[in-house]
């Protein structure tokens, strides 16, 4: 009989300590996280850079070449713009100067052939530029992608704490700085040096400080404005 109560006191107090501790063990997995003590927010000495981010990107050994690329990809396309653009202008040179023995049948018919060229004129253009835009969309933002973190690694070891980007207008709200804050041509150095890409031809230089500029990124690596296609020849 005792022994049968030593063994059930055993087990009553097995079974207990487990509980406890199943217990405890959830209450301290329900318990919550200790919060991160806040950081105190604070001014700091600051250095302030300037770049023109598009205008460097494509002023790079690797931008310029890719630019290249992409205008000799369309020069065929250029080519042919230009001639259709030639012709209309000089059949509707012969329609002004047709003669009055012309029938209104032939000149209604010339008329026609002059509005067909056009519209076929109109989408070879809109073609050059749709098309041209997209390579160079895709080209300057595999680029742009490469060239921030290099960016960003060049202001970190120089000691500066805000880089704004002064490359396009639109977004900018830089209205003056003073001489020195550009550091374009430091980084495309920088990414040259980096590529190891040879200049194919000078390199002109990315856009000066003073010029309107566009707001500061906020560290995501995305290109901020796509560079345009060679420039599209105009038919009249």
């Amino acid at each position: 009989m005792n022994r049968t109560l030593v063994v059930l006191t055993a087990l009553s107090v097995g079974l207990s300590t487990t509980m406890f501790t199943g217990t405890a063990s959830a209450q301290a997995a329900a318990a919550p996280a200790t919060a991160p003590a806040p950081v105190k927010p604070e001014a700091i000495p600051a250095k302030i850079g300037l770049i023109a981010f598009q205008p460097a990107v494509m002023a790079t050994n690797e931008g310029q070449r890719t630019l290249a690329d992409v205008q000799k990809k369309y020069d065929p396309l250029k080519t042919k713009l230009i001639a259709e653009g030639t012709e209309i202008d000089n059949l509707r040179k012969q329609l002004q100067a047709a003669p009055a023995t012309m029938s209104d049948a032939d000149k209604a018919k010339m008329a026609a052939d002059i509005d067909v060229k056009e519209k076929q004129a109109q989408l070879d253009q809109e073609s050059y530029q749709n098309s041209g835009t997209a390579d160079m969309q895709a080209a300057y933002g595999k680029i742009a992608e490469k060239f921030e973190p290099v960016m960003q690694k060049w202001a970190k070891d120089n000691g500066f704490t805000l880089i704004l980007d002064i490359g396009t207008q639109q977004t900018s709200n830089v209205v003056w700085a003073a001489d020195g804050m550009e550091i374009s041509q430091a980084v495309v150095d920088a990414y040259n040096a980096q590529s190891g890409i040879a200049p194919s031809a000078p390199a002109p230089a990315p856009a000066a400080a003073r010029r309107p500029p566009t707001t500061p990124s906020s560290g995501s690596t995305a290109p901020r404005t796509t560079p345009k296609p060679a420039t599209t020849p105009a038919t009249k």
